[in-house]
């Protein structure tokens, strides 16, 4: 190698640049993400809601708690927020922590700082499990739907699970002998199917089929023309009052929209050439939708679940408002939101308090899921 090749092998060294680390997708997701000033905002205020929910847990609990929501102080009722109590016309057990009522007391002299903490972990745990049933719900509805979509199932065969899921129920809810009937008679109509493929013309029987995509969403349509609120409204007032029967209804009536996602998702990756491996390797379907297919599709479900814990919460402040929610002793914001309107000129705090805490956790919950949304669209990262 002669001089003027080494200096310009030297020089092309010099002018290279150190390349810059690879970012983690961790780091990556941050970049972005923290760019969206409302995005982060949101993070804020649920990270707040939630270290506010899991405090009012601990302060709120137990045989003597710090702050007591069920402690009635009549002389003390209706004091506006910031008022320090009467101690003379107090037992020392009933003085409220700090010597003084935060957000004032309600018509009964409750401590209403007390009845909010309580509040938020209810709304907290309330849109948490309900979103994760949905969640749940969704995602095996729409991998079934996105990746055993062109299967076909005989309707007679489906009519007759119908029916036999019909019997069972019967006979759990106190009908064992219509139930026993009804299983019979699915038990020999499925024998007389099986006989009929004999027969002259039976081949018509193998037309009367349905893809399993179809039946999917079209029982996903049928979900969606009820309206979700009333549909609620109507199940929780047939059922006892119960946090835990309002978790299981608004989880079991809101699962269509992360069916539809994770669906998309999967009729997108199902043709992909890893899913045709898994397959050539001979693994299971159940394998390749939950091991394989599922951590590419989960990103627009947790967008879903993210702003689903906003309607959540927002359903539950409904139904409480309406006295259908969670029942006493549990303090919700819907129902001190509800126990004020009869005030709403003696005590405006009573309306103003819960109603301003309901829209700011709502609102935070939907600009935290829309920054995600944002962040996890393969666009927006391109332009960015």
């Amino acid at each position: 190698m002669n001089h003027s090749n080494a200096s310009d092998l030297g020089r092309d060294f010099a002018l290279e640049e150190p390349a810059a680390p690879k970012r983690t997708r961790l780091q990556e997701f941050w970049r972005l993400f923290k760019k969206n000033r409302l995005a982060i905002f949101g993070l804020a205020i649920f990270i707040l809601f939630f270290c506010s929910a899991l405090i009012g847990l601990v302060l709120t609990s137990g045989q003597n708690p710090v702050f007591d929501p069920a402690l009635i102080r009549l002389q003390e009722k209706l004091l506006p927020p910031l008022t320090r109590p009467n101690l003379a016309s107090l037992q020392p057990d009933e003085t409220p922590a700090f010597g003084i009522y935060l957000f004032g007391t309600d018509d009964l002299g409750r401590d209403v700082f007390a009845r909010m903490l309580q509040g938020a972990w209810v709304s907290l745990t309330v849109g948490f499990v309900a979103v994760g049933i949905s969640v749940l719900i969704g995602i095996f509805m729409g991998g079934i739907a996105g990746y055993f979509g062109q299967h076909y199932i005989r309707l007679d065969h489906l009519l007759c699970l119908a029916l036999l899921t019909a019997g069972v129920g019967l006979m759990a809810t106190g009908r064992p002998y219509a139930g026993i009937v009804m299983v019979i008679a699915v038990v020999f109509g499925l024998f007389l199917l099986r006989s009929a493929k004999s027969l002259p013309g039976s081949g018509l029987l193998k037309k009367n089929t349905i893809s399993i995509d179809t039946l999917i969403m079209r029982f996903v349509d049928i979900m969606l023309c009820f309206p979700s609120f009333f549909l609620i409204l109507t199940v929780v007032a047939l059922l006892p009052a119960s946090i835990y029967n309002i978790m299981i209804v608004i989880g079991l009536t809101s699962w269509m929209g992360a069916t539809r996602f994770v669906r998309a998702e999967f009729l997108s990756l199902r043709e992909l050439d890893f899913v045709s491996a898994a397959r050539a390797l001979g693994l299971g379907n159940f394998r390749i939708i939950f091991r394989h297919m599922m951590p590419n599709a989960v990103a627009p479900v947790l967008v879903s679940a993210t702003i689903g814990i906003a309607s959540a919460i927002l359903t539950e402040a409904g139904l409480s408002f309406l006295g259908f929610g969670v029942p006493p002793p549990h303090a919700t914001w819907g129902n001190i939101l509800s126990d004020g309107k009869r005030f709403i000129f003696d005590a405006p705090w009573l309306t103003f308090i819960p109603g301003f805490a309901i829209l700011v956790v709502v609102l935070s919950f939907n600009l935290f899921g829309e920054g995600l949304r944002d962040v996890m669209n393969p666009k927006l990262r391109e332009r960015q």
